[in-house]
């Protein structure tokens, strides 16, 4: 099990601002610095009595937009439709809170 959570810590190590923040690319003339959303997680157990063990992990990249220099000034550009994907589900749940909020104030 040390030998697996080892490796599994030596994947993640390049995970962090270097994945939020690729790579400056050149795209039209211009020099765009990609923004992203980046999340990860992994766990893992052991039964003690039969040695039996298992593990696991998964993680999600959202671009959520790039800067630019416009102007002589660096901006960022959202991603409008990778931010709407991500506020569907904000909104939903705020939806269903809200509605039992008010079903509950009625009782």
């Amino acid at each position: 099990m040390a030998d697996t959570f080892a490796s599994l810590v030596d994947m993640f190590k390049n995970v962090g601002v270097t994945r939020a923040y690729g790579t400056p690319v050149n795209v039209g003339g211009q020099e765009v610095i990609p923004v992203a959303l980046v999340s990860f997680g992994f766990g893992g157990g052991s039964e003690p009595g039969d040695g039996a063990s298992g593990g696991g992990g998964g993680g999600m990249v959202i671009p959520v937009g790039v800067y630019t220099t416009v102007n002589g000034q660096t901006v960022f550009q959202p991603n409008t439709l990778a931010l709407f994907a991500c506020l569907v589900p904000l909104v939903a749940v705020t939806g269903t809170a809200v509605r039992r909020a008010i079903a509950a104030a009625r009782k």
